[in-house]
């Protein structure tokens, strides 16, 4: 597998950042994500924690976007609130993210090592769950 790196949409870190500042506040809600639609929208959303295990801000931020007419995105951040920074996605919604938008860039690292890779790169020998619908024809 090669991995790719591509320019980094510093406008959506920034988003996700304000959202994670002016609305994480208290457990319920700790984290942020903003995703770019294919046309150009920005998306934001904030996880809902519950000891069930409350959807995480990249799955808020899917459903959101499905809301307001936006099937496909392009580039997704998550921001943790407090000042952490860039926080990759955990392995339910990169397997999620992978299902939805197998095209999908996902930002992540740290401070001015940031990166945009593909969603692939974070789920290498992966499972997709559109495989089984192959033998339904």
């Amino acid at each position: 597998m090669t991995s790719q790196t591509n320019p980094v949409d510093h406008e959506l870190i920034e988003a996700a950042a304000h959202v994670a500042r002016t609305r994480c506040r208290g457990d319920n809600h700790t984290m942020a994500a903003a995703a770019r639609a294919r046309d150009g929208r920005i998306v934001t959303a904030v996880n809902a924690y519950h000891f069930t295990g409350g959807p995480c801000a990249e799955l808020v931020v899917v459903g959101a976007a499905a809301a307001q007419g936006v099937y496909e995105l392009e580039t997704i951040v998550a921001v943790g609130d407090r000042e952490r920074g860039v926080v990759p996605p955990c392995g339910r919604c990169r397997q999620v993210l992978l299902d939805y938008f197998p095209g999908l860039e996902v930002i992540v690292g740290d401070g001015d090592r940031v990166r945009a890779v593909p969603v692939t790169d974070l789920l290498p020998e992966t499972y997709v769950w559109a495989d089984h619908q192959l033998d339904a024809g």
